[in-house]
């Protein structure tokens, strides 16, 4: 009797286990890595190559919560600023030059304390 009370408390907690939602916050790494391939046409326009929008689509998809748009947007604006020479005109058009519609200004000045 005590060996199936444990194999069925082993059970409930396997259950809850594999049943908790897995929270994975963004990282400025990832950020970072998706949208080195924008360099080129953050600085200088004409077309964002096809790796440029599929870092700016996997970034989007990836950003779910409140907190991941907000740590994206942090690290976006430091890494505009470390890169140097980006275009403002640029980083707001390339999410929609890659098809990607953002409830928000992509932009150095974006309050990021107001993305939700």
């Amino acid at each position: 009797m005590a060996s199936l009370k444990v194999a069925c408390v082993v059970t409930l907690v396997c259950m809850a286990l594999v049943g908790a939602p897995m929270v994975q916050a963004i990282t400025c790494g990832q950020v970072v890595s998706a949208l080195t391939p924008c360099i080129g046409y953050l600085r200088m326009g004409g077309n964002p190559t096809p790796a440029c929008c599929s870092g700016v689509r996997n970034l989007n998809q990836a950003a779910a919560t409140t907190a991941d748009r907000k740590t994206a947007c942090v690290c976006l604006k430091n890494a505009a600023g470390n890169i140097g020479g980006i275009s403002p005109t640029y980083s707001q058009s390339l999410p929609g030059k890659c098809g990607v519609n953002l409830p928000y200004k992509f932009s150095t000045s974006t309050n990021c304390n107001t993305i939700n």
